[in-house]
């Protein structure tokens, strides 16, 4: 069922789900059946994903799904600086709950990286990201602010995350929330994905999603980043 209210572009696409629980399922068949297909293809596929705590509902109905997870390299769109034992750590969160049973053969390419400072810390992430390759899936989430990612508004890197020509694949980006030190996947390399994916839940959401769709400012809400090219939004109330 289409999402209610909302005048989507041609290029997206919505689905309304009854529940949480019913958005964490229909998410992971739709990851898994793609992340099959690009292995049928190419002999292996690449997932990138979101951290926080919506997402984990997902992770813990993503790592059931039948496939050869060995064929599957797992990174994240963000994290947070501060060490992966921390419980603010996305690494952290995806080891625990998606990283387990048959899943746990799958390969991860953290972001993290134990550094004197946030500069050096994406420095390293953005070497180690050489090695990812194209993204086959991509799971966003976003905040009542307009943030995916942590491509936050205001943020000092936003305008070089954002744009077209950025060379670099991970920035330091300051968030207006503990833990504010953050690395975030660059827009090329997340535009760059066969398939993105938006999960949204709640009307409060839903309102920001509306308010994304009728304006232009990037900067002012990056999640219109992605609104402008092919994308399928799953959302629940």
């Amino acid at each position: 069922m289409a999402i209610c209210n909302l005048d989507l572009p041609s290029q997206v696409t919505g689905l309304s789900l009854g529940s949480p629980e019913q958005l964490a399922g229909e998410l992971a068949i739709t990851v898994a059946n793609a992340l099959r297909a690009a292995i049928d293809t190419r002999g292996s596929a690449v997932l990138v994903v979101s951290g926080g705590r919506s997402p984990v509902a997902f992770f813990e109905r993503l790592c059931g799904q039948t496939l050869d997870w060995s064929k599957v390299t797992i990174s994240l769109a963000d994290e947070r600086f501060v060490p992966v034992s921390h419980a603010d750590s996305n690494e952290g969160l995806v080891r625990v709950h998606l990283l387990k049973g048959e899943a746990a053969s799958a390969r991860f390419l953290g972001l993290y990286q134990s550094a004197p400072n946030l500069e050096e810390a994406a420095r390293l992430a953005d070497a180690a990201l050489a090695e990812l390759g194209v993204i086959d899936v991509l799971v966003l989430g976003m905040g009542e602010d307009g943030h995916t990612a942590s491509l936050f508004p205001g943020s000092p890197n936003l305008e070089k995350a954002l744009s077209a020509t950025c060379s670099q694949r991970c920035l330091p980006m300051q968030a207006p929330s503990v833990p504010r030190q953050r690395l975030s996947l660059t827009l090329p390399v997340l535009a760059g994905a066969h398939l993105t994916l938006l999960a949204v839940q709640g009307l409060a959401k839903l309102a920001t999603l509306a308010d994304a769709l009728a304006g232009d400012d990037v900067a002012a809400m990056p999640i219109r980043a992605f609104l402008r090219r092919p994308l399928e939004i799953h959302w629940c109330p």
